[in-house]
């Protein structure tokens, strides 16, 4: 094969491989077997640049520096959306689409994410990329095309040769991996991090040196067109906007599969609620949720007024990044001896709620950051994700700044600290003395998936443990002895006693993996709890066991076994069990499977579920003679996504594990299982 035909075929696989691994997110190809295609391209470029084509994936790799970007002018100018911050809002937005249309039936819908990033627009003419224009001032951008070329998400060529010009409209995204890297990058360099993936991005894109903007790694995910001048017909691309979204996957783009079309606007905002409880599970971040009309025929009815379209609208979350003033720095010791460093914040509004501490890692991380006590902060929470800090406002550090010096001794029991080797975090060896790592001992025992003793928060465990009513966990199930000391407490009435009392003796009888769970063996999480438990039954069993018989269970690591076997031969240990016993603590033992249906056969349930807890989803696999496990791998089954599924569904598409809904897996279990 001569070298011009070789050139060809190289460039069609490379790109079919860039297709499936960014558009399909299925990819065929080794990543050493791309590159070594991909340096033979380069070989035979080299020797014959007239075989250098604009499109080739060689041309990604970024350019030398240039001089500046000239302006472009939008064929179709990239207006912005008014915005929505409640479901009222939305609602008021459909009742104003469907007045101006004079309708009062439902209007078709379509949905999709909002992405936290930069703006594009990509001219192609006659199936080429000829320019990449920013959003500029939505109707003049800079062409910033060598910078748009090293980004693998944008076709170089269209799959499909549309005969004329195409504007595809679209954001580049930094992926929130990428951007941690990048940050931890920055750091140690002594560098100002990014705020947010959103600056990363946008940064990115106005390097004067394209092989920059090729090293932040950037995604771009299509959502629409802007003008369209083709000689055919447009088909579907102009008619309905979900249509457009699928074809222009077929021309090449990567596009996110979360969206939804809904006949009335109820389904939109369901979708909305979905999307706010996905989003912290989603690779890159977005600000809210588009929606559009998805009619193009009734778009064009609509028109635009002076600020925007009247067919679409921006709903927006409430922000999970915020600056404020860091205080002080102080440290927390956790239930294994962990010393956290912790940030006291000037309160401030992100992510819906209003923070005024937020973790600090370890000093390490601290150290990378350069986050000292006084520094203006940003400071980040997504859904749930207990609030940290992302990094210093450089520009703004006070001269009286002060660097947090890591302890040497343990700040509630004044031990000296250690590092073990491996591990970044400092630690207080004094496990049986320390009374914060006994404190959070407590705390971890009667918590919601442990032995769950509703009534016996934060604040009583601390106050029972300074009087000394509390001393190891079994002197819980003693609290009884002292019910009239209870009484008269301040703020503990005679109910109020009872309740807690009647909790106590409840959780007598919780099943065996909810305590041994709550005993806090090392590395014996909630999953590897069930497993031991239905492995031996019960725990006059389990305390008996060896680092042998523990390694054959699936699931238990040599590592967590020995740290089972350590914690297992020390008498403190055992004296605690046999306390718990003779209190009356009797786990409920592990049924042994009444079925084999699902015998070797590995479940995950992801995202909210609306038809069962997953709890008892779980209970009811391993009943069926099959395992429940927290993450999806090659060796996953079945997956049972409910509302709000996330990066674990994202997983499984990837693996081509089997996805079901609710009413799908209940229909694989025998009526009345669950």
């Amino acid at each position: 094969m001569d070298s011009a035909a070789r050139a060809a075929e190289l460039r069609s696989t490379l790109e079919q491989a860039n297709y499936r691994y960014y558009v399909l997110d299925a990819p065929d190809m080794s990543d050493s077997e791309y590159d070594r295609l991909f340096r033979e391209l380069v070989d035979i470029e080299t020797a014959n640049p007239e075989l250098r084509t604009p499109d080739s994936p060689t041309q990604r790799v970024g350019t030398l520096p240039v001089t500046g970007f000239t302006p472009h002018r939008h064929l179709v100018p990239m207006l912005s959306l008014d915005n929505a911050f409640g479901e009222d809002e939305v609602r008021q937005f459909d009742d104003r689409v469907r007045r101006y249309l004079g309708t009062e039936g439902p209007i078709e819908y379509f949905a999709e994410l909002k992405f936290d990033g930069a703006s594009m627009s990509l001219t192609y003419e006659d199936g080429l990329l000829t320019i990449a224009a920013t959003r500029g001032d939505g109707t003049t951008g800079e062409n910033v095309l060598p910078n748009a070329k090293t980004i693998r998400g944008i076709p170089l060529r269209l799959r499909e040769t549309l005969l004329g010009r195409i504007e595809v409209r679209g954001e580049v995204v930094m992926l929130k991996s990428v951007f941690d890297e990048l940050n931890a990058e920055k750091s140690e360099r002594g560098e100002q991090v990014f705020a947010n993936p959103r600056n990363a991005a946008a940064g990115g894109l106005r390097q004067l040196d394209s092989r920059q903007t090729s090293e932040r790694k950037l995604n771009f995910f299509a959502y629409g067109v802007g003008a369209v001048e083709l000689g055919l017909p447009p088909n579907e691309l102009v008619e309905l906007q979900s249509a457009a979204l699928k074809y222009l996957q077929e021309l090449g783009f990567a596009i996110r599969s979360e969206y939804k079309v809904s006949k009335g606007i109820d389904g939109i905002i369901e979708f909305i609620q979905w999307v706010g409880s996905a989003r912290p599970s989603l690779p890159f971040g977005i600000d809210g949720v588009v929606i559009k009309v998805n009619s193009k025929d009734l778009q064009e009815q609509l028109g635009n007024t002076a600020r925007g379209p009247r067919w679409a609208i921006a709903y927006k979350f409430p922000a999970e990044q915020a600056f404020t003033k860091l205080n002080r720095i102080f440290v927390q010791v956790g239930r294994t001896g962990n010393v956290t460093p912790v940030a006291d914040l000037e309160p401030v509004y992100v992510g819906g709620v209003t923070v005024s501490r937020a973790t600090l890692h370890n000093f390490d991380d601290v150290e990378r950051k350069d986050v000292r006590e006084g520094d203006t902060v940003i400071v980040q929470r997504a859904g749930d994700v207990i609030p940290e800090v992302v990094g210093p406002v450089l520009e703004k550090r006070s001269p009286d700044a002060v660097r947090a010096m890591p302890p040497t001794v343990c700040p509630a029991c004044e031990t000296p600290l250690v590092r073990l080797e491996g591990l970044v975090f400092l630690k207080c060896p004094n496990s049986k003395g320390c009374p914060a790592q006994l404190s959070s001992a407590f705390k971890h025992f009667v918590g919601r998936k442990m032995m769950d003793i509703e009534g016996l928060g934060e604040k009583q465990i601390d106050r029972f443990l300074d009087l000394g009513y509390l001393t190891d966990l079994a002197s819980i199930y003693r609290l009884k002895e002292r019910r009239e000391d209870l009484v008269g407490l301040d703020r503990m009435g005679e109910s109020s006693v009872e309740n807690v009392l009647s909790a106590i003796e409840e959780s007598k009888t919780r099943p065996l993996p909810r305590l041994l769970f709550a005993l806090g063996i090392p590395d014996v999480g909630e999953r590897s709890a069930q497993d031991l438990a239905r492995a031996f039954g019960n725990l006059e069993r389990i305390r008996k066991l060896t680092r042998d018989d523990l390694v054959l269970v699936d699931g238990i690591g040599d590592k967590t076994a020995r740290g089972i076997e350590q914690w297992l031969e020390d008498e403190d240990n055992q004296k605690l069990l046999n306390d718990l016993l003779e209190a009356g603590v009797a786990p409920v033992e592990a049924e042994a499977p009444i079925s084999d249906i699902f015998e070797g056969k590995t479940f995950v349930f992801t995202g909210k579920l609306e038809k069962f807890t997953r709890e008892d989803a779980e209970a009811s696999v391993m009943k069926m003679g099959g395992k429940a496990a927290g993450s999806v791998s090659a060796k996953t089954h079945y997956v049972v996504a409910g509302p709000g599924a996330g990066s674990k569904l994202a997983k499984a598409e990837q693996l081509g594990v089997a996805i079901l809904n609710e009413d799908e897996f209940l229909a694989m279990l025998p009526e009345g299982t669950l």
